[in-house]
């Protein structure tokens, strides 16, 4: 029974991001942001749960990967269809320029399928971090609309979103092998940060999260490439 246990949590993903894509259509952004976070605690579950009970399988695997395109690839990429809705009037084709993050997405989890390079972390930047960044720009637009609600801001955030999912930029992942303090150091700062932060602007915060992953990733990797 429990090597059905994963694949449970990983259709409860699956599950949690059909709605979120509904309720993004609706129009209801704290539906899909509830959604989104119970995908995402899914998501992170099922791979450690799996790893725990020792029963980890090629379908479900497969299986993640395919709940993640609905929950990190097909609804970021609604999200952004919606913004440039509300940018360009109606009957304009540009709006489907934001189905290129699910295109991309896509492309991200096939990648990373058959990359043996991303056992431990991450090379270029992963679906769900992504995501979160997108149903950040609905809150910011409440405040600052002529900011977000801007042509060349969104299709430029299409663009460069799409092309940073499947670059060869390094990034760590929040797979823990230990607990230890040299080994995990810009992990646990990276977590602190995003507490306060998160604490300070609430969903705003997160295009300054996504930086500081940035920045940190960078100086992990460095410093562990001055140790080998």
């Amino acid at each position: 029974m429990k090597k059905h246990i994963p694949n449970l949590l990983t259709c409860l993903n699956l599950f949690s991001g059909c709605i979120a894509v509904l309720m993004a259509l609706r129009g209801d952004i704290t539906a899909v942001t509830i959604c989104v976070l119970a995908s995402g605690i899914f998501d992170f579950f099922d791979g450690m749960v799996a790893r725990l009970l020792h029963v980890k399988s090629s379908i479900g695997k497969e299986l993640d990967s395919l709940a993640d395109m609905v929950s990190f690839g097909f609804l970021p990429g609604t999200l952004m269809f919606m913004l440039l809705q509300k940018t360009f009037a109606d009957g304009s084709f540009v709006p489907y320029v934001g189905y290129i993050v699910t295109v991309f997405s896509a492309l991200r989890l096939a990648k990373f399928n058959l990359d043996e390079r991303q056992t431990s972390d991450f090379i270029g930047l992963n679906t769900p971090m992504n995501t979160f960044y997108v149903l950040s720009l609905p809150y910011i637009s409440g405040k600052y609309p002529e900011l977000v609600l801007n042509p060349v801001f969104l299709i430029g955030s299409v663009l460069l979103t799409s092309y940073l999912l499947v670059s060869e930029i390094r990034l760590f992942s929040m797979k823990f092998s230990s607990m230890d303090w040299k080994t995990n150091k810009f992990r646990f700062i990276f977590l602190f940060l995003t507490l306060i932060l998160f604490l300070i602007g609430r969903f705003m915060a997160l295009p300054l999260i996504l930086v500081l992953y940035f920045i940190l990733s960078a100086l992990h990797f460095h410093k562990k490439n001055d140790l080998v």
